[in-house]
C-alpha cells in the first residue's frame, strides 16, 4: 500500500543555506522503520550518527537473544511492546538497556506474550517518531514519553514523566541483548548522587566459535540530570533496596523518583569498548556541555551533511525514500570502536592505540560484519563519496593483521566473528589501492592481501578461507558431502566448495591486479592462474557451475536449485553467474545467445516471485529461487548484459528491481523481511539508482564504471576528491527507462561504460531516455572483461 511521507519535525540546524537557496531537507526522505519486520540486531538504531559507537534504539525482543547468533532480533514492527532502550548495536555486540517506568517496581523485562509480566510497555506506532539521529515514543502503560539521540560515542535519553510518587528508571546491565551471547560478568555502581559507571562482559556465539579465547567488553559512564530519591540494585539473586552497586549476571540499578506532571529527566551515557575511564573521557569530549536538544540538532545536522553528499531531484518521492533510507543504512552500518584518544579494543580485553598513518592521520578502529558482497555497493559508495570511511576500514583490518596475523572476516572488538568464512578483506584493500586510497604501508598491505589469498599454514579459523590449501593444490575447492546443517570447511575441501571456488577466484583476481601494479610479476602469474578456478567447475553439459570432488568428477544427484550443497546461501542457478572478474569468459563458455536468452528468461521468471523469495518473511527466503536479490551473491547479475551486447536489458532489469524488489514499508522494504546486512542492499539501490556500478568492485588495474538507467531526473554527487558530478536524465519516467544517448562533459559517450578516473574528474553526464530500447547504443565496445 502506498503511503504519504510524514513531514519531518522542525529541528535546529536543518535550515541550511546553500548559495543563497534553502537546501533540501533530506531527513524527511529517510524512514528508519522501512524493513523492520524480521530485521537484524544492528539494523534499527535511529538515535545514532553515521558510524557511531552509540546506537540507541528501542527493543521489542532483544533480551531473548537468538539461538544461532545471527537471526532477526531487537526491534520487530509486528510486536507492540517495548522492553527497553539499548545503547550498543553491532554485529555480535549488544548491551546496556535502560527503561523508565511508574508504579510497581519490576526489574525484569517480561515476556512478549504475557502482558504485565515485566517492565515492558505497550506502545502505539502513531505515537512513535523515528528519524536519523532521533527517536521518540509514548510508553502507554506508564504514560512516559521517551526520547533518544546521540553523538558518536555518547547516548542521550530524555524521559517525560506523569505525576507519580513511584517513578523509576531501570538500568538493566547484566542481561543478554540481541546478538551479544551470554553475559559472563557485569557491574554498575553509583559514583555520587548523579553519576554512575559500569561494564558488561559477553561471550557471543561467533566469538565462541571462531575466537574461543576472545571476549566482548562494553563500558559506560552516566550522568543524571536529577538526583534519585532512593536507589536499589538487583541481579539474578534478587532485589536489594538502598544499594548503590550491583555485580554479576543480571546486574542493574533502579533509580526511584517522585515526579510532577510533565517533568523531564535526562541521562547522558558515555560509551567505550576499552575502559570506564575512556567512557567518561568520551562523554567529556563530545557531550559535556550539550543539552539533549543541542545533541539532537547536531546529530541531524551531521546526517544532513553526510546524506547531502548525494542529492537527487525528481517527482517520485517513493524513490527518494528508497534512495535516502538505503544510503542511511550504508552510513549507519559499521560502528566506531575506538575512543576519542585513539584507544581501541585489541583482543581478549587488551587495549591498543591506533598508530599514526604515513600521512600523519589517526584513523578510527571500527567493528564490522564480513564485507561479503559489500564490494558491489558499500565500498563503491565509500570510494565514490566517503573515502574516509574506506580508510578507516583498511586501517582497522591492517591493525587486526598486525595484532593477530590475519585479516578478520568479521570482527567484534578485534575478536574474529567470521560468519561467512570467505574473507574478502584482501579484495577490498586491493580495490582501494586501485582507486588511489593508499595512506597506509603499501608493502605490508600487499603482504597481508597475498597471505589472505594463498596462506594456509597456521591460519586461524576466524580469518576464514580454511580451505585455501586445497584451492591452491587443485585450482578449485573439492566438494565434501555434508549433513545439510553442520557445515565443514577444512584442509581437504568444503561443503560450500563451488561458491568458495568462485569467490576465491574473484579475490585472487583482485590480488593479482595489485601484484601487477606493484611489479610483483611472479605473484601476478600465480594469482591470475587461480582467478580462473571457476573453469574447473563449469559443466558444459548443463552450462552451470557444478561442485566437483577431489578426483575430478562432478557430484551426482545434482539439483541446481538446492542450497547448502556446494553453495553458501544460494544455489547453482544463482552462483553460475559469479564470475565478475571475467564476465566475457563465462559468456563465451555458455554462448552469447544462450547467455542472453537464458538470463533474460531468469529475470522474467524471477519478477513473478518478487526477485527473491516472494512474500515469505525470512532472511533466506530466496536461496532456492532462480534469482535472489535478497542476498549478496546475486547483486551483480542484472548488470551482466552490459558485457553480453544487450545493455538495454541491464537498463530494463536494474530499473525493474529498483521499482519492485525495494519498498517503503516495514514489511516490504528490502524484499519481504530479507537480510539487509549493514547497508548492502540499500547501497545497491543507491548505486543503481544513480545509474553507475562496477561488477568487479573496482578491482581492475584500471577500474571502470558501467552505466544503466538512472532512477532520478537529476543527481548531484560530491565526489571524494571534492569535485562535483551531475547526472541528468532527460525525459526520464517509469516507462522511459531506456538510454537513447549520453553526453559527458559535452562529448557523446557511445559506450555503456567508462574508466572510473574519467568519472572522478566530475562534470555533467546527460542521459536522454526513451520508452523503447536503443539497441545500437553502447554495444560496439563492451566493458573490458579480464585485464
Amino acid at each position: 500500500m502506498k503511503r504519504s511521507i510524514k513531514p519531518c519535525l522542525l529541528m535546529l540546524g536543518m535550515i541550511l543555506v546553500c548559495k543563497g537557496a534553502i537546501a533540501q531537507n533530506l531527513l524527511k526522505y529517510v524512514d528508519p522503520n522501512v524493513g523492520t519486520a524480521h530485521s537484524r540486531w544492528f539494523f534499527y538504531t535511529p538515535a545514532a550518527v553515521p558510524y557511531g559507537m552509540a546506537k540507541l534504539a528501542p527493543s521489542t525482543n532483544g533480551h531473548y537473544g537468538n539461538a544461532q547468533g545471527w537471526e532477526a532480533v531487537g526491534y520487530d514492527t509486528r510486536q507492540n511492546s517495548i522492553e527497553g532502550f539499548v545503547h550498543f548495536h553491532e554485529w555480535q555486540v549488544g548491551g546496556v538497556s535502560f527503561m523508565p517506568t511508574t508504579g510497581e517496581l519490576k526489574v525484569r523485562p517480561g515476556e512478549l506474550d504475557t502482558p504485565g509480566s515485566g517492565y515492558r510497555s505497550h506502545f502505539d506506532r502513531k505515537n512513535e517518531v523515528a528519524q536519523p539521529g532521533y527517536y521518540k515514543v509514548l510508553l502507554d502503560d506508564y504514560q512516559i514519553t521517551a526520547e533518544l539521540t546521540a553523538t558518536k560515542r555518547v547516548g542521550f535519553h530524555r524521559y517525560t514523566f506523569p505525576a507519580s510518587n513511584q517513578s523509576h528508571i531501570i538500568l538493566d546491565i547484566g542481561n543478554v541483548q540481541g546478538e551479544s551471547g551470554p553475559v559472563t560478568d557485569a557491574g554498575i555502581h553509583m559514583i555520587d548522587a548523579t553519576h554512575f559507571q559500569g561494564f558488561v562482559n559477553t561471550y557471543p556465539k561467533y566469538v565462541k566459535q571462531y575466537d574461543p579465547k576472545g571476549k566482548v567488553l562494553m563500558f559506560f559512564y552516566g550522568e543524571l540530570s536529577k538526583k534519585p530519591a532512593t536507589i536499589g540494585s538487583f541481579n539474578t539473586k534478587g532485589i536489594m533496596q538502598n544499594s548503590m552497586a550491583a555485580n554479576g549476571k543480571g546486574a542493574g540499578l533502579f533509580l526511584n523518583y517522585q515526579t510532577a506532571a510533565g517533568e523531564k529527566i535526562e541521562i547522558k551515557v558515555g560509551l567505550s569498548y576499552t575502559s570506564e575511564a575512556n567512557a567518561k573521557l568520551n562523554l567529556e569530549a563530545e557531550a559535556a556541555h550539550l543539552t539533549f536538544d543541542q545533541a539532537k540538532a547536531l546529530a541531524q545536522k551531521t546526517w544532513q551533511q553526510e546524506l547531502g553528499k548525494l542529492t537527487v531531484q525528481g517527482n517520485d518521492d517513493t524513490a527518494k525514500v528508497k534512495f535516502y533510507t538505503g544510503l542511511y543504512h550504508v552510513l549507519l552500518g559499521r560502528g566506531v570502536a575506538s575512543d576519542v584518544n585513539g584507544d581501541y579494543p585489541k583482543h581478549e580485553g587488551q587495549i591498543g592505540h591506533m598508530p599514526v598513518s604515513p600521512a600523519g592521520k589517526t584513523y578510527n578502529f571500527i567493528n564490522t560484519d564480513a564485507i561479503w558482497g559489500g564490494y558491489w555497493d558499500i565500498t563503491q559508495l565509500w570510494a565514490l563519496s566517503y573515502p574516509n570511511t574506506y580508510e578507516d576500514f583498511i586501517h582497522t583490518q591492517l591493525q587486526v593483521y598486525h595484532d593477530k596475523g590475519w585479516f578478520g572476516d568479521g570482527i567484534a572488538n578485534s575478536e574474529y566473528v567470521s560468519g561467512v568464512g570467505t574473507n574478502f578483506v584482501g579484495l577490498t584493500i586491493a580495490a582501494a589501492y586501485q582507486v588511489g586510497i593508499r595512506d597506509y604501508n603499501i608493502n605490508t598491505a600487499y603482504q597481508a592481501v597475498k597471505a589472505n589469498e594463498l596462506g594456509w599454514k597456521n591460519r586461524k579459523v576466524g580469518s576464514g578461507k580454511m580451505d585455501v590449501k586445497p584451492f591452491t593444490e587443485y585450482g578449485y575447492v573439492p566438494f565434501l558431502e555434508g549433513d545439510g546443517s553442520n557445515f565443514v570447511t577444512d584442509s581437504t575441501g568444503a561443503n560450500f566448495s563451488a561458491s568458495h571456488t568462485l569467490e576465491y577466484s574473484f579475490s585472487a583476481f583482485a590480488a593479482a591486479q595489485m601484484a601487477k601494479a606493484l611489479g610483483k610479476t611472479a605473484d601476478y602469474q600465480k594469482l591470475i592462474k587461480y582467478s580462473n578456478g571457476w573453469r574447473y567447475l563449469y559443466n558444459p553439459a548443463n552450462k552451470l557451475i557444478q561442485p566437483k570432488k577431489a578426483d575430478g568428477t562432478f557430484i551426482a544427484k545434482f539439483d541446481p536449485y538446492a542450497p547448502w550443497r556446494g553453495y553458501q546461501e544460494g544455489n547453482a542457478m544463482q552462483y553460475t553467474f559469479y564470475v565478475p572478474q571475467n564476465p566475457e569468459a563465462l559468456i563465451s563458455a555458455q554462448g552469447r545467445k544462450y547467455f542472453n536468452d537464458n538470463l533474460d528468461e531468469i529475470f522474467e521468471k524471477s519478477e513473478k516471485d518478487g526477485f527473491g523469495g516472494g512474500k515469505t518473511i525470512d532472511a533466506f527466503a530466496g536461496i532456492t529461487s532462480i534469482y535472489n536479490h535478497g542476498n549478496e551473491p546475486s547483486l551483480h547479475i542484472s548488470w551482466l548484459f552490459n558485457f553480453s551486447g544487450k545493455p538495454w536489458l541491464t537498463q530494463k532489469w536494474t530499473r525493474t528491481i529498483c521499482d519492485e524488489f525495494y519498498g517503503i514499508e516495514p514489511i516490504h522494504g528490502y524484499g519481504y523481511g530479507q537480510d539487509e546486512d549493514q547497508g548492502q542492499m540499500g547501497g545497491w539501490y543507491v548505486m543503481t539508482a544513480l545509474g553507475i556500478f562496477d561488477v568487479k568492485g573496482f578491482t581492475d588495474a584500471k577500474p571502470i564504471v558501467e552505466l544503466s538507467s538512472p532512477v532520478f531526473e537529476k543527481a548531484t554527487i560530491t565526489l571524494g576528491n571534492n569535485k562535483k558530478l551531475i547526472i541528468e536524465a532527460k525525459h526520464n519516467s517509469k516507462t522511459n527507462l531506456y538510454i537513447q544517448s549520453i553526453v559527458f562533459n559535452g562529448k557523446p559517450l557511445n559506450n555503456c561504460w567508462l574508466y572510473r578516473d574519467e568519472l572522478m574528474k566530475g562534470g555533467k553526464m546527460v542521459f536522454v531516455m526513451g520508452d523503447k530500447p536503443n539497441k545500437t547504443w553502447g554495444t560496439k565496445v563492451p566493458p573490458p572483461s579480464a585485464q
